[in-house]
Formats: structure tokens, C-alpha cells, sequence
């Protein structure tokens, strides 16, 4: 089986891009699972119901979150009453919503999904590693095989701790919340498709995601500067990874970097001379 995970959605340009290029990538390369990160769709921070709705209502098994998710009272209800939103896991009890849940794919395979939010740099929550025995004990139950992990979290390292942490554990384990991709897509010893950050989807003329112009005088300022969302090279990025149903192991892992017509193509080559 084939599971796209789409990384940070920005805005209304980052949801017009998934809306418009997600068929076409189901298509093309044979999806049977697509896990968007959403913490981001409602004017650059936060998640509302109506553009949750809008996502939900496209070929999207399940809804990720993270420190954003939070921002709109709004959210509370939703993440109470939809089961295809997560939030991470790992916040204290008593938070509304759910981490981790249990779906099925085109194909009838059982698929858990578990989002996680990383401590170093962010909020001090409780551990993400001892979240992550708790809930793959719980999906494993739930007879879960594959196991796919969002990652939210600020630092590399923290990330990449937690991949060696689940290897053979859990099938994919992709980091989100910097929008900026990375190039470190691999299968680890165990069988575990790991990457340390699959991207932003949405505005790349920017400072990830907002307006470069008001980026740059809050820089320069030091004052508190209104943020709003840019418009230009929107991208859809995210990653691909092929997994044995059977076995839970992944066997593919492919970064995905796709420009969205009539927003500007970017160029494929970058040389000192582009």
C-alpha cells in the first residue's frame, strides 16, 4: 500500500493546492491512504470547522495537528465530535479531541494514525516517546499493522531521536512544523520510513508561508508586526512511502514537491546561473 502525507497546509493557498492536485497524485502514483497536516489552514494559524470541513470533504483519511491547532475556540468541539481530526497525542488529560485513531484504507487495511508534539523549543508537555508506547500499544490492540506517526516538533534532533526510538515499531514517522523540507528520507534498519520534516504546502515566495515583506520588519523592528498569508509559488510537498500491509514494514520512501498551475512554477534546477 501507498500512503502520501502532505505536509503544514497553509491558508487558503495551500488548500485551493490540495484541492486541485489531489486526485491527479491518487491517480498518478496509486494512493491508498493521504494524511494532511492541518494546524495551519485558517488564514495561516489554527483550524476552523469550516476549513476542516473543506479538507475533510476531499480524499482525506485523516486530519494531523500541533501547536497551532488550538488557536479558534471553535476547535473544541470540533476535535470532539470529528474523528477523522487529531490533535497530539501527547497534551495533558483533559484535552478535548483525540492522538492517535484507527482508519481503514481503500483496501480495508486497519492503518493507525498517531500525532505527537515535540517538547524541545515548544511547550513543555509530557514526553512524546512515552506517549508513543502507550498509543502503539493501544493500536496494536486495535489491530493496527501499519502505523503511520506525525511528528510535530521544532527540533531535528528530537525528531530524529524518536525515529530510532520507534524503529520496527511503527511503519512511517515524518516530522512537520518548520515548513521547510528535508532531504534525510530513508528506511531505517528496522523497516521504519523516516523523514525529518516533509514541508510546507502553500506560499514558498515567503518566510514559511507569510508575506516575506512583514517577516523581514518584524526582524528589523523588534515590534509586533500583523501576519498574513503570501500567494506567490505555491507548492504541495510531502512525502510518499510504501508499506507491506502484512508486515507493517516499509519497503519506499519518496520526497514530493509539486508546483500549483496558475501561482507560478518554480524552477526544478537551481545553479548559479538560473
Amino acid at each position: 500500500m501507498k500512503a502520501l502525507c502532505i505536509g503544514d497546509i497553509v491558508g487558503s493557498p495551500g488548500r485551493k493546492a490540495v484541492r486541485d492536485l489531489l486526485p491527479g497524485l491518487i491517480e498518478e502514483h496509486d494512493i491508498d491512504v493521504v494524511i494532511a497536516n492541518a494546524e495551519n489552514v485558517a488564514g495561516g494559524s489554527g483550524l476552523t470547522s469550516d476549513t476542516a470541513q473543506d479538507l475533510l470533504a476531499l480524499p482525506i483519511m485523516a486530519l494531523t495537528g500541533g501547536n497551532h491547532t488550538w488557536r479558534f475556540k471553535e476547535v473544541k468541539k470540533l476535535l470532539e465530535q470529528q474523528e477523522r481530526v487529531l490533535r497530539p497525542y501527547n497534551y495533558p488529560a483533559g484535552a478535548p479531541g483525540r492522538g492517535c485513531g484507527v482508519f481503514e484504507s481503500k483496501a480495508g487495511v486497519r492503518v493507525g494514525v498517531l500525532n505527537l508534539q515535540g517538547c524541545v523549543f515548544m511547550a513543555p508537555l509530557p514526553s512524546p516517546f512515552v506517549a508513543a508506547d502507550e498509543a502503539i500499544e493501544a493500536l496494536r490492540a486495535e489491530g493496527c499493522d501499519v502505523i503511520i506517526v506525525d511528528m510535530h516538533a521544532e527540533a531535528t534532533s528530537e525528531k530524529r531521536a524518536l525515529g530510532w526510538y520507534l524503529d520496527g515499531r511503527v511503519s512511517l514517522l515524518y516530522g512537520t512544523h518548520t515548513h521547510v523540507a528535508t532531504a534525510d528520507e530513508e528506511i531505517l534498519p528496522k523497516g521504519t520510513a523516516y523523514i525529518t520534516d516533509i514541508g510546507m504546502t502553500g506560499p514558498h515566495d515567503s518566510v514559511i508561508g507569510t508575506k516575506k515583506e512583514l517577516v523581514l520588519e518584524r526582524f528589523l523592528t523588534m515590534r509586533p508586526v500583523a501576519f498574513n498569508v503570501a500567494k506567490g509559488d505555491v507548492r504541495l510537498c510531502g512525502v510518499i512511502a510504501e508499506i507491506d500491509p502484512e508486515s507493517g514494514k516499509a519497503s519506499a520512501i519518496e520526497r514530493l514537491r509539486v508546483p500549483y498551475p496558475g501561482r507560478g512554477a518554480f524552477p526544478q534546477r537551481v545553479s548559479p546561473h538560473s
